[in-house]
């Protein structure tokens, strides 16, 4: 089993540290659920930020660009009036579908029955 060298363990680069680089990429508060509901199916943007609520546009346009750009996900353009665009996942992001059913098992096994705690920013 490969070891792992804790956050701040000497890393000067953190691409060095393949955990963190991936951390990275899919990580803060919307990427994961993006992620999450583009496993389930392709979703134009109107779809996406009904399902994830609380987001605002200009967040998801941003998060959805990161995730563009990392490769994780296809941005398709419809030449359509009205233009239609939808998000899909690539290959590589299709590719994090067992680290996102991990994340939700884990969640429902530790997390269902136990009241959510908004920590302090």
């Amino acid at each position: 089993m490969d070891t792992v060298t804790p956050v701040g363990g000497g890393y000067a680069d953190p691409r060095e540290c393949v955990v963190e680089a991936t951390l990275d990429l899919i990580g803060g508060k919307w990427k994961g659920l993006i992620l999450y509901h583009l496993l389930q199916e392709t979703l134009r943007f109107n779809e996406l930020r009904r399902k994830l609520g609380a987001i605002t546009q200009r967040m998801l346009t941003k998060q959805l660009r990161e995730l563009e750009q990392d490769g994780l996900l296809v941005r398709t353009v419809y030449a359509e009036v009205p233009p239609r665009v939808e998000y899909a996942l690539s290959p590589a992001g299709r590719s994090l579908a067992p680290v996102i059913a991990a994340l939700k098992a884990w969640g429902e096994a530790n997390l269902r029955d136990k009241p959510r705690q908004k920590r302090a920013a």
